[in-house]
């Protein structure tokens, strides 16, 4: 048996997508389930697509999820260079290896002719492909199209009877009649390989033995296989995960959420709960097992329970996987996560000496349960930090069923009450306002909820009691103050 090689070979055509995130992960599993070896290679051929920082990205993206690789662009190898563009001589020969053998040829057409052709076979309804002009050219042509200096590509020679079979790893057998194939382009003019040519011929070099990728390349597969044949080179198991679809049934894109990996880490969703969340399109363990570490998820993962059927991207699920993690976390490892988003969200500077690092630190455990993303923080603790505090609807002050003079009352009853517990505990403070319960006469629900008010400035927040003891004695009772004065 080989040693298992997979690799995730992505373009930097833009930032890693949710899709190419679950690609990774499942070449990245397997790999590793059965002790073998994985790879990144940087496939950036296109030139006229390349985008700044993509690169950069890919690798931070990757890391951040927990996926490390054997081999790449970064790390060197006995296989490289990992990123294609510094290979292109590689891709000539072989390619013109192909071209002496007879498997494949070069095509003169220009793109005024095969523009025309396209148009002319739209309009008849016919097959859409390169109608083979340039395959049956005869020596001395090419060599005075050659002498002339015109621009050629190289094309492969697929065959034009029987059927190309290749049997998926997920999928089973699929076959694919030779007929409905045209002869694509290996080489182009400008001397870099297409996707195809570059692909096999890496994936043969870098003795990669499992291909697994999205399905949007079961159409492609065909041809490679064609092209592993007309090398002469063992084809490798080829394995097609199925597409992830949005909750409306579409495919996913970027006008209807976050589509890329760094739009979920920047929205504060934790690297742990993506990656539990991202393993779970497509692929389950059993019928009721979902919280998997990576170490679980290397143990557990297995090709054939990954399923065939499309799978849904609920973001409901998501936030719950993100929500079971954070509550994981200790307060401190939530104060590191949580810390960057109070800053961005100016709710804080940094927050580097220690008292100010502590008060943040009684606050976590508050708004904890009520966190679905790491940035919720900052709508869920605002009130807490005296420079954005604000009563933001006065008419909250007075609960339903009374009046300014009975909340005046409640103010200034807790005012005293609160200076007088001691210590500033939750039991004391709560003691205190119960205390004041049976003095005035009124609800307790009255009464909470306009000090609640008066210390918050919102209806909704973390337990009183508790709010008020990390609010601290001197700030609840300056607050309790500026609440009466707001009163008519």
């Amino acid at each position: 048996m080989k040693k298992i090689r997979t690799r995730f070979a992505p373009s930097p055509t833009g930032f890693l997508h949710i899709g190419g995130l679950r690609t990774a992960l499942f070449a990245f599993l397997f790999a590793r389930h059965g002790g073998g070896d994985f790879l990144l290679r940087i496939e950036d051929t296109d030139r006229t697509r390349l985008v700044d920082g993509a690169v950069e990205d890919i690798f931070e993206s990757l890391r951040w999820i927990g996926i490390d690789w054997d081999e790449g662009p970064d790390k060197g190898g006995p296989r490289g260079p990992y990123l294609q563009s510094a290979r292109k001589e590689t891709y000539r020969t072989h390619v013109l290896e192909l071209v002496e053998k007879g498997n494949a040829y070069r095509c003169f057409c220009t793109s005024e002719r095969l523009e025309a052709l396209r148009g002319e076979q739209k309009k008849n309804g016919s097959f859409q492909g390169y109608d083979r002009l340039c395959r049956n050219l005869k020596a001395g042509e090419i060599a005075q199209n050659l002498a002339q200096g015109m621009p050629w590509v190289v094309r492969l020679k697929v065959p034009q009877a029987g059927n190309t079979v290749f049997s998926d790893g997920i999928r089973g057998e699929i076959r694919t009649p030779n007929t409905t194939l045209d002869d694509l382009v290996l080489l182009k003019s400008d001397g870099f390989p297409t996707y195809h040519l570059a692909n096999v011929v890496d994936d043969h070099l870098m003795e990669v033995t499992h291909v697994i990728r999205g399905d949007e390349w079961i159409s492609s597969t065909p041809r490679h296989v064609i092209l592993y044949s007309a090398f002469g080179w063992e084809t490798p198991l080829f394995a097609h995960a199925p597409v992830i679809l949005d909750q409306s049934g579409g495919k996913l894109s970027k006008r209807r959420g976050a589509t890329m990996v760094r739009e979920f880490r920047e929205r504060g969703y934790v690297a742990e709960a993506l990656l539990n969340f991202i393993a779970l399109l497509g692929w389950s363990y059993d019928d009721k097992t979902v919280l998997f570490s990576m170490d679980e998820l290397i143990r557990a993962f297995d090709l054939a329970k990954v399923n065939k059927a499309p799978a849904v991207f609920s973001h409901e699920k998501l936030d719950w996987f993100n929500g079971v993690y954070i509550r994981r976390k200790s307060t401190e490892e939530l104060y590191d996560a949580l810390l960057p988003y109070l800053v961005r969200g100016g709710i804080v500077e940094g927050e580097n000496d220690p008292e100010a690092r502590a008060y943040i630190i009684s606050i976590i455990p508050l708004i904890r349960e009520r966190l679905k993303t790491l940035g919720d923080a900052c709508a869920l603790a605002w009130f807490f930090f005296d420079g954005h505090f604000q009563v933001k609807d006065r008419g909250a002050l007075v609960p339903k069923k009374l009046d300014s003079d009975a909340s005046k009352k409640i103010l200034h009853g807790a005012a005293e009450d609160l200076a007088e517990a001691e210590p500033f505990t939750e039991e004391a403070v709560e003691k205190a306002l119960r205390g004041l319960v049976q003095k005035l006469g009124f609800k307790a629900g009255d009464v909470f909820m306009a000090v609640r008010v008066a210390i918050t400035g919102t209806t909704v927040s973390p337990g009183l009691f508790e709010t008020i003891r990390v609010l601290g004695r001197e700030r609840v009772l300056k607050r309790l103050k500026s609440a009466v004065e707001l009163l008519p």
